[in-house]
This record gives structure tokens, C-alpha cells and sequence, in this order.
């Protein structure tokens, strides 16, 4: 069966040495966290985790900006919690066979794959079929043709990032810091999204 669908892939940029710093037990409370934190935003969010690659995952979901609100909340969870080790993800959207009812088959996976294998630490790249669903609270750099691993021809690919403001919000559920213009208002508290706007939980 054919669906369209958003993919996103994150991992932790230096998470070998990190490990041969540090040691294994070490790395297992890094990783449980990382978990941790996107079960919770997967969760709200109504993001699937698709599968867990080591120090990364794979993720998806009928909706753009929902992915796309995730990898910048976990890219500043991460941040804040474990500044050494910084998150990058790739993300991309288009039709893929669903296969066997728990995988998926296309193009869209293996761009976001290789865009997460590109990225730089802290950077979330992201196609231009991505970037015209983002939040209103997240922004993209300019697009600029690039080349993709195993593709045949160059794909336009720019950062996104969470809009700078200087009249910000920070949303009490996810904790990310937007600006006031784009966040969602409920009683005296100012959110990212209804997702976090209907959290029973606040997870941080």
C-alpha cells in the first residue's frame, strides 16, 4: 500500500568517541535519555518511532510540522541536558510503499537517511517539500542545491531552526522557547502547538 508520509532520522554526532570516553554505562544513561525524551514528544505529538538505530531513530508521520516540531524539540532538549553531544537529523516527505504493516519503502526514507548522514552537529536539514509545512515558529535557511549520496540528480535542502524573536514564549510542555506571534494561547500560558496545548502531562 502506498501512503504519503513525512521521515525524519536523528542521531548523536560523536556518540563512538563519546562512548570511548566515558565507558558503556556511561553511554546507556546517554541513550535512555535520549529514548526518553522522544517516546514523550512522539507520544504527544502523534509522531511514530519507527525504529531505534543505536544512538539515532527513525521517524515518521502523516504530518509534516508534527516531525518537524519534534527534531527541534529534542535538538534543544539534548542541547540543554547534554551540550557535548549535539543532535543533526534529515528529514523529507513523499509517497512510500508501507511494507508489512511496520516499514516503509521509497525515496523519501532514503533522502532523509543520507540528509542526516550530511548534517553538520545541531544541524536539521530538511527538503523543500518539508520546509512548505514547518511550524510558524520555525524557519528555514535558503535552499541550495545538494548532492545526495545514491541519488541522480541534486535536491534543494535547507537548515531549519526556531525562529528568532525577540518577544518569546516558552511552551510549559515541551519547553521550547517561540515566538509570542506563533504560539497558541491557553488561559495564561502560551503553547507550540495543540499537541502541547492538550498534554494531561507536562513531561519536563
Amino acid at each position: 500500500m502506498r501512503v504519503d508520509r513525512c521521515f525524519a532520522f536523528m542521531d548523536l554526532c560523536g556518540f563512538t568517541a563519546f562512548v570511548e570516553r566515558n565507558g558503556d554505562e556511561h553511554a546507556v544513561l546517554v541513550l535512555a535519555e535520549l529514548r526518553t525524551a522522544m517516546r514523550e514528544s512522539a507520544a504527544r505529538r502523534g509522531v511514530r518511532i519507527v525504529k531505534w538505530l543505536g544512538d539515532g531513530a527513525m521517524l515518521s508521520s502523516a504530518m509534516p510540522d508534527a516531525v518537524a516540531a519534534l527534531v527541534a524539540e529534542i535538538d534543544v532538549r539534548m542541547a540543554t541536558s547534554l551540550p557535548s553531544l549535539a543532535v543533526r537529523a534529515g528529514m523529507d516527505r513523499g509517497p512510500v510503499i508501507m511494507f508489512e504493516g511496520d516499514d516503509y519503502i521509497g525515496r523519501p526514507v532514503n533522502v532523509a537517511a543520507r540528509l542526516c548522514d550530511a548534517a553538520d552537529p545541531r544541524e536539521l536539514l530538511a527538503t523543500e517539500s518539508v520546509i512548505a509545512h514547518l511550524p510558524r515558529w520555525m524557519a528555514a535557511t535558503p535552499t541550495t542545491l545538494t548532492t545526495v549520496r545514491g541519488l541522480h540528480a541534486d535536491l534543494a535542502v535547507a537548515g531549519v531552526r526556531i525562529e528568532a524573536d525577540g518577544d518569546a514564549v516558552t511552551d510549559p510542555v515541551c519547553g521550547l522557547t517561540i515566538p509570542r506571534s506563533a504560539a497558541i494561547r491557553k488561559g495564561s500560558e502560551w503553547f507550540c502547538s495543540r499537541a502541547c496545548a492538550g498534554a494531561d502531562e507536562l513531561p519536563r
